[in-house]
């Protein structure tokens, strides 16, 4: 298969969607790996690392794109990019339908065939290759709602971890997912006294064995939400429902009643957000503020380590990315039903209920293709 690998050309995105020696694996395969100029630069590989491993080097996106059956990428494919994509090539990257309809619109309209890796999904329901991403977004939630909560930028000027004779920070999780689980611990290791809210009593449970004594797990309603809110210094949206929008946890009425300085992370941005008031945001421009509540929104949380969000990235999607490539995609989501579930879009129609019920789209069972 002739695979390719575009720059990552969102705002302030150096990831890059494999790895040399994930281009090494596919090329020792037979199959052909197309990397485009400089694309691994800022996730500290050059084009040299790529050549030696056995890839080609295409001058720029365009041809990157034109020559490859499947075009794997880390993040949604933005504007400039649709047209681009072309009938029946596979495209294996985040997506996040749900949460951006123009985007649907034009996967639909380009014919191609859409695996996203936020659905691909086990039997247990774990996803795993959402998982590393939401493992290094969760621990930066906190890092940069540290960061925040500073006088400088914005925030009431609190230090998470206290000091002797000062009470540490209060951080309200919304969410014990992967997110909120890292989330949990990275705030926990500051010092801080975290809330963790969920509806699973069981994964409740679980984090109530498994966190230090500074971590309190409570049952996720709107009444204890709205009493919560009112005292906490830095609160993280951390819900996510696969391939569907995130619910709003937190509405713009609620905002009058933090105080001023409040941090909110929404790493749910992705999925359209679980705070009525978020929108996207970027590294370069990454917060803003409403009713005195600094809102922290990137779309690509990661992206800003990008050397350890690259690595883990691609240590999960190198072994589906080679069968996708040995089999080709039919037989490989024949084969694994959890592949199967990350098809979002397949030449036209919507396969995906989530994605359906977010634009009123009709539903197309995937069994038409696979």
């Amino acid at each position: 298969m002739i695979i390719g690998v575009p720059k990552e050309i969102k705002t302030n995105e150096n990831r890059i969607a494999l790895t040399p020696a994930g281009a090494f694996e596919l090329t020792k395969r037979g199959h052909q790996v197309h990397i485009q100029s400089t694309a691994g630069e800022g996730s500290g590989f050059s084009d040299e690392d790529y050549v030696n491993a056995g890839a080609n080097i295409q001058l720029n996106i365009e041809s990157t794109y034109k020559i490859a059956e499947m075009i794997i990428k880390v993040k949604e494919p933005i504007e400039q990019e649709y047209e681009m994509i072309t009938k029946d090539q596979l495209v294996f990257t985040y997506f996040h339908f749900a949460s951006y309809e123009p985007l649907t619109k034009a996967m639909i309209k380009s014919g191609a065939v859409c695996l996203a890796y936020e659905t691909v999904e086990m039997p247990d329901r774990s996803l795993p290759l959402l998982v590393p991403m939401s493992e290094v977004a969760g621990r930066m939630a906190v890092q940069q709602g540290a960061k925040y909560l500073e006088k400088p930028s914005g925030g009431r000027g609190i230090l998470l971890g206290g000091v002797p004779g000062t009470p540490p920070g209060k951080v309200l999780i919304l969410g014990g997912g992967i997110v909120g689980t890292q989330a949990a611990k990275m705030a926990a290791g500051l010092g801080a006294r975290v809330i963790i809210l969920d509806i699973d009593l069981q994964r409740l449970r679980y984090l109530a064995d498994v966190m230090p004594a500074n971590v309190t797990t409570m049952y996720s309603n709107e009444y204890t939400i709205r009493r919560l809110i009112k005292n906490h210094d830095l609160l993280v949206g951390a819900v996510l429902i696969p391939g569907a929008k995130a619910p709003n946890l937190i509405t713009r009425d609620m905002l009058k009643d933090m105080r001023p300085g409040t941090v909110m992370v929404d790493v749910a941005v992705d999925q359209g957000g679980c705070i009525e008031t978020t929108k996207p945001t970027t590294h370069s421009d990454p917060t803003y503020i409403v009713d005195g509540v600094v809102h922290y929104c990137v779309a690509n949380m990661p992206g800003a380590v990008p050397y350890t969000s690259t690595t883990a990235l691609t240590n999960a999607t190198l072994p589906y990315a080679i069968q996708l490539a040995d089999k080709g995609w039919v037989n490989a989501c024949q084969d694994d039903r959890a592949l199967r579930l990350g098809l979002n879009v397949i030449k036209g129609d919507v396969v995906y209920k989530g994605v359906c019920e977010a634009f009123d789209l009709p539903y197309v069972d995937v069994a038409k293709y696979v």
